[in-house]
């Protein structure tokens, strides 16, 4: 087990190198700079879309509002509390700034992969309507790129696994009721594991109503769940706002000192704060590009402004809360913990009168509503590869692997969900930088009317 997790752990180190951290941030400033800075132009009107009604006769499956909350609901997950911790722990306070770069870059990148998920959606085996980066190259780029499309689609089904957010979710259950309760450690394993079985079958009758529940359970859950986070997290900086611009001052010059990083290296600071936030706003990743290209509108560029409000929400606002708290609190200076126990030890100190419970009831929707949209995205993989006539029973395995994330080591998790997330970015990136002329010719004609 120790050298399968140092070859995971090898493996997402050497996949989230120089050459990656560039495709992405480099792609970000040439859409930015390409598109005249139009994403952030444009950003009040993506605002105004999402009251827009849809027209039923439009193509497609989902309102506008819906589409961001089904893409939401994936990137607002643990990605938002748990991964802020780990990037802190692996890259020090100035990774978040690393990660605020990266969200700014990425307005721009998913104004362009979610216009052209609209613009380029295909038909599955069954005939039904469908978008995502796998069909951007087959209908984008044509026969010959197709093989790309199949290696998204590979990455994909395993990068949407549910491990790691089910995993965050029995941990943080674990140290709010087992371990106050005196469980004994011997019988952790135990407690995990009925935990996995009854989320396994909340995931199995939600995901057997399809897509249409779905996106009603996460058109709920995620408004909700970002006020409720976010009512907490400024309740605890109120309480504390004298620390805030000392926590702020930290983020910036650590950014550049790469001090608290592990070996003080600035570039590792720089590579940890894209790959965390890669797994909270997903922008250039293209799982968020299946949700939005299932939007019912027969106008890609009204999609992509809408898409554009995701990592401002789950990155710029979410995330920078999470830290803060981290911050204050101080815990990030340990080393025993990590991930969410960090961030729960940081509410529990700073928010003591039921701050944990109130976080662990948070998390479990953050938690529960990722694990939904994450069996949409990989059912639609798996359609891709085998047939969509087959992919109804992708919700047996995702069952299993909801089960197996409950009990496996959180560190092989992280490496195998950030070396799928960083294989993934690679034909989304390609595709929509090769087809972003087709997006700019299609936003002119959109302003233009």
């Amino acid at each position: 087990m120790n050298d399968l997790q140092r070859f995971l752990s090898d493996l997402a180190s050497f996949l989230w190198g120089p050459p990656l951290v560039t495709l992405l941030a480099g792609g970000g400033i040439f859409f930015l700079l390409y598109s005249r800075l139009l994403p952030y132009r444009y950003l009040p009107q993506s605002i105004k879309l999402l009251a827009r009604r849809a027209d039923d006769n439009e193509p497609g499956q989902l309102s506008h509002f819906q589409a961001l909350s089904t893409a939401l609901s994936g990137t607002l997950g643990m990605g938002n509390v748990a991964g802020v911790a780990i990037a802190i722990a692996m890259g020090g306070p100035g990774a978040i700034f690393w990660m605020w770069m990266s969200a700014l870059l990425g307005i721009a990148t998913k104004f362009y992969t979610c216009s052209l998920a609209v613009m380029f959606r295909g038909k599955d085996s069954l005939g039904e309507w469908q978008g995502g980066p796998m069909y951007v190259v087959r209908e984008g780029l044509g026969p010959r790129w197709r093989p790309l499309a199949y290696f998204f689609a590979l990455a994909g089904l395993f990068g949407t696994m549910p491990v790691f957010q089910v995993n965050q979710l029995v941990q943080v259950l674990r140290d709010t009721i087992a371990v106050p309760a005196g469980l004994p450690s011997e019988a952790y394993f135990l407690f995990e594991l009925t935990l996995g079985l009854l989320l396994a079958l909340v995931v199995i009758v939600v995901a057997l109503g399809q897509l249409p529940r779905l996106a009603r359970v996460t058109a709920v859950m995620v408004p909700l769940m970002v006020a409720g986070y976010l009512l907490l997290t400024f309740a605890v900086l109120i309480m504390h706002l004298e620390a805030v611009p000392a926590a702020f001052r930290l983020i910036i010059s650590d950014a550049f000192s790469g001090e608290a990083a592990a070996g003080g290296v600035l570039g590792a600071v720089i590579i940890t704060g894209f790959r965390r936030a890669a797994f909270s706003n997903e922008a250039g990743i293209g799982t968020e590009a299946m949700a939005h290209g299932a939007a019912r509108t027969a106008e890609p560029v009204r999609e992509g402004l809408v898409a554009m409000l995701g990592p401002v929400i789950d990155t710029l606002i979410v995330c920078t809360c999470t830290a803060l708290v981290i911050l204050i609190s101080g815990v990030w200076q340990s080393a025993d913990v990590n991930g969410v126990t960090m961030t729960a030890q940081a509410f529990n100190l700073l928010f003591p009168v039921g701050g944990a419970w109130l976080l662990a009831i948070l998390v479990a929707v953050l938690s529960m509503s990722t694990v939904f949209t994450f069996w949409y995205y990989g059912s639609k993989c798996l359609g891709f590869l085998i047939g969509a006539e087959y992919q109804k029973h992708y919700v047996w395995l995702y069952a299993v692997l909801v089960v197996l994330g409950a009990v496996a080591s959180l560190k092989v998790i992280v490496s195998v969900v950030d070396s799928m997330y960083a294989l993934m970015a690679i034909p989304t990136m390609i595709s929509a930088l090769l087809l972003a002329p087709k997006v700019n010719q299609a936003a002119r004609q959109y302003f233009s009317a």
